[in-house]
This record gives structure tokens, C-alpha cells and sequence, in this order.
């Protein structure tokens, strides 16, 4: 990867974040955590701190990749080289490709799943099938590792291929075909939806705004899927934002981001429910509301089979476009770093992720229990890689938000973001103060079942960032 790519069109940083951020969390996640928490309270929430934490960390993270123009990792190392800070904050870039490679990893092994789906729907097999019928068969998925692995390695083929075709040819051009194509497919089923299901309940479960029905937990909850549903804190909005042109604004697009991403799950939200209500199925079923209900509410209405492929083909679609994402900052990494070619490169991440991913795939069967992170930290090996990256994620998250708020001067913010004086301020104090503290409790709060050992570890992060952002504080702003 050039130091200088930028994406041919102004528009497709906007089709690339988008791209990232609309994934299984928007089409399976965001369902199920609404369903849990109530409807629309959790809504509301999730939308207040979309707009008050989400879009300050998004424009702070799309700043560092544009300012430094490299990947993650060798961009935190040329900033807090040029910004005379601490060498620590290099650990911003680190985090972020960590992340990337952990998430991938079991990412592909449930978006893999949407590939058993997509064939079970289009070959009619689900056709009148019951609950009991369609519960068994999910779990005789997740009991046999050989199917699994087979999906797994077939999706995270197809992504790292897209990778490795460079940023023009292969995630430029992909995501111009993706992008379209999964807008038109979700308002296909949300127009399916509203025909042979229940619009009218969904509308109401999803908009009846009542606090009350939001515990602590759903809070926490909604806070967290805002924070996650943006891709922040993985390094793929840095490393797209390094081929972002310098003429485009940045709170604009942020902007964009976040209106689009919530309405993508929004109308997903709406098909889905329609779907659910219309079947007289149970909103709150959890993860199991892509897998085991949905599938059950296309198989006992009309044309059922078609539109339930139609769905899944929508559900790996928008897995691929985040799946890339996944590769590129640590891709882009071993490009500028060891001076490997792109698809080296991408060869050597999807390889390593593909293989971490096998011990996912062995969670759900061979060593769903008895081994050695059950004896250790009470979980099994994706509990514990999914564990990791929710520490490392909102962790990456209010680093990037403290180093952005602190060591960026006022003329390199002002640059960047083409604003006026008022947001610029307002954005300031969002991301100085509001942001950290939000994404601090969250992450802190949100993992309630992590071992004692591990809070105080946490914690102490935490403290120590907050030190090493007063001490960035040191730095002349009036160079601006």
C-alpha cells in the first residue's frame, strides 16, 4: 500500500465506513439487543450516544488516518513521533489491528453460518418446517466442525480475495457492487415484510419510547452497540481515512456515517420484527433471532423460501463488507512494514485469522467445554477472544478520542474538519471529556462477568491513559 492512495471517488470513503460499520451488527446484533431491551427505549438511547460518543470518536479516528496517511500502526508511530508525545500512544495502532485480527477471526465463523442458510432457503428445505425442526437443525450445525470449518474458510476466502486485489481494483470496485445491491435487498424485505407480516407491531415495538422498560443493563447495552456498530477503535476507520481525500469534510461524512448506519438498522429492524410479529414468534429470543426464528417466520409464509435466500445472501453481503475492513489495517501494516506485496500480505493475515478462527469453531462442538480457558477464565475460547476484543475495542476507542481531543493542535483540527469555531469547540469537548467517560464505563460496566483479577487491570488502563492525555496536554496549541 502507497502512503499516498486515495480512493478514486470522494464518495467512497463514505461506501467503505458505511461498508464497515453495516455488518452483523446492524442485521443480527441491533435486533436482538432491541427485542431484549424493550424497543424503542433502547432506540433512543442508542441514538443519543450515536450522536454524542459515536460521531466525535468516528471524526477523531478518520483524523488520525488522514493526518498520518498509513496504516494504524506506522501512523500512530509518525504522529506521536511529529507531535513530540509519548511513544505509548503507538498502542492506539496496535489495539486497533489486534482487534481487527481477533474479530475476523470468529467474525467469519458466524457470518459463515449465512452461507448454510442462504442454501437451506434456496433449496426449499426449511419449506414447512417447524420450531422444533429448524432449532434442531441449528444446533446440528454449530455440533459438526467440519461444516463450520468449510464455511468459515470459504467466507474468509472471499474477503481476503477482495483485499488482495488493492484498494482501487478489488475493495474500491467491490464495495461500488456491495454497497447498492444490499440497500436494494434489505427494502426488498422490508417491503416482503410489511406485505406478509406485521408492520404495524413492529412500528410500535421499535417507536414506543417508555424509559421505564430499560433497565441498567439495557443502557449499557445501547450504549455499547452504538460505540460498536461504527467500526471504532478496530483501525479499519483509520486505515480507510489514510485514502481519503484532503478536500472532503470530515464532520459531514461522520455524519452521513451515522445517519445512514442507524437507518440501515432501523429498516432491518422493521423487516425483521414485521417478520416475527407476523409469524406470532417472540421478539426477545436473543442470538438465536437470525438463525432459529427468522428462519422459522420465513417457513410458514407465502414465497417464504426465496425471500429467506434473498435475506441471507443480505446478511453475507454486509458480513463481507465488513470483513474487509477487518483485513486491511493489519494487511496494510505487513505492505508498509516489512515491504511485502498486498497479497502477501493479505495471504499472511487471512492465514493466521483462519486458523485462530478453528478454535471458534471448536468452541461450539469438540471443545464447547472442559479445556484450558474454561479452567482458566470460566469461558470457552471465543467467549474469551470475543472478551478481548471488548476490552481492546473501547479501550482503542478513548485513546483515540483522548489523543485527538489533546495533541492535535487547533489549526490541524480546523484543517481537517472545515468547520466553524462552535462545533469545533463542541467537538472538542465531546471528545476531550464526554466521549472517554462514556466509553470508559460502558467497557468497564458492560463485562460484569470478567474475573476481579481483571477490573483493577482494566481500570488501571484506563488511569494510565487519562495520565499520559493530561501530560499531551503540555504540547504549545498556540502552534495552531
Amino acid at each position: 500500500m502507497s502512503t499516498h492512495n486515495v480512493w478514486t471517488h470522494k464518495g467512497t470513503f463514505l461506501l467503505a465506513a458505511v461498508g464497515s460499520a453495516v455488518g452483523l451488527g446492524n442485521l443480527w446484533r441491533f435486533p436482538y439487543l432491541t427485542g431484549e431491551n424493550g424497543g424503542g427505549a433502547f432506540i433512543l438511547v442508542y441514538a443519543l450516544t450515536i450522536f454524542a460518543v459515536g460521531i466525535p470518536i468516528l471524526i477523531a479516528e478518520t483524523m488520525l488516518g488522514r493526518n498520518s496517511r498509513r496504516s494504524p500502526i506506522m501512523g500512530m508511530r509518525f504522529l506521536t513521533r511529529t507531535h513530540n508525545t509519548s511513544r505509548a500512544w503507538e498502542s492506539i495502532g496496535w489495539l486497533g489491528a489486534a482487534s481487527a485480527f481477533l474479530i475476523l477471526s470468529f467474525y467469519s465463523v458466524i457470518a459463515g453460518w449465512a452461507i448454510h442458510y442462504t442454501w437451506q432457503m434456496l433449496t426449499g428445505s426449511l419449506v414447512g418446517a417447524d420450531a422444533e425442526t429448524i432449532s434442531a437443525g441449528f444446533d446440528a450445525l454449530l455440533a459438526s466442525p467440519a461444516l463450520l470449518t468449510l464455511y468459515h474458510t470459504l467466507f474468509i476466502i472471499a474477503s481476503g480475495l477482495i483485499v488482495g486485489m488493492g484498494i482501487h481494483k478489488g475493495i474500491e470496485s467491490g464495495l461500488r457492487i456491495i454497497m447498492p445491491a444490499l440497500f436494494i435487498i434489505l427494502l426488498v424485505v422490508l417491503a416482503y415484510g410489511v406485505t406478509n407480516g406485521d408492520f404495524r407491531a413492529a412500528a410500535s415495538f421499535l417507536f414506543t419510547f417508555n424509559i421505564a422498560d430499560l433497565s441498567l443493563e439495557g443502557w449499557l447495552a445501547a450504549m455499547g452497540q452504538s460505540f460498536f456498530t461504527l467500526s471504532l477503535g478496530m483501525g479499519a476507520i483509520m486505515a480507510y481515512g489514510a485514502y481519503m481525500s484532503s478536500e472532503i469534510s470530515l464532520t459531514r461524512t461522520a455524519l452521513a456515517i451515522a445517519v445512514v448506519d442507524t437507518a440501515v438498522a432501523m429498516v432491518a429492524g422493521l423487516a425483521i420484527f414485521s417478520l416475527v410479529f407476523g409469524a406470532g414468534l417472540d421478539a426477545g429470543q436473543g442470538p438465536g433471532l437470525m438463525f432459529v426464528t427468522l428462519p422459522l417466520a420465513f417457513a410458514e409464509m407465502p414465497f417464504g423460501a426465496l425471500v429467506g435466500g434473498v435475506f441471507f445472501i443480505l446478511v453475507l453481503g454486509a458480513a463481507i463488507s465488513s470483513s474487509i475492513s477487518l483485513i486491511e489495517p493489519v494487511a496494510a501494516f505487513l505492505v508498509e512494514r516489512f515491504d511485502l506485496t498486498r497479497p502477501q500480505a493479505v495471504f499472511a493475515m487471512v492465514l493466521a485469522s483462519w486458523a485462530l478462527g478453528l478454535l471458534t469453531v471448536a468452541s461450539f462442538n469438540v471443545y464447547a467445554e472442559g479445556t484450558i480457558f474454561h479452567t482458566l477464565f470460566g469461558r470457552s475460547a471465543f467467549e474469551f477472544i470475543e472478551l478481548l476484543t471488548n476490552i481492546f475495542m473501547p479501550l482503542g476507542g478513548l485513546l483515540i478520542a483522548l489523543f485527538a481531543g489533546w495533541a492535535l493542535t487547533h489549526s490541524e483540527v480546523m484543517k481537517e474538519m472545515r468547520t466553524n469555531e462552535t462545533w469545533f469547540a463542541i467537538w472538542r469537548l465531546l471528545v476531550r471529556f464526554v466521549a472517554p467517560a462514556a466509553v470508559a464505563f460502558v467497557f468497564l460496566r458492560a463485562i460484569p462477568q470478567v474475573e476481579g483479577y481483571l477490573i483493577p487491570a482494566i481500570g488501571a488502563l484506563v488511569i494510565v491513559g487519562a495520565f499520559a492525555a493530561g501530560r499531551t496536554f503540555l504540547v504549545d496549541d498556540s502552534q495552531g
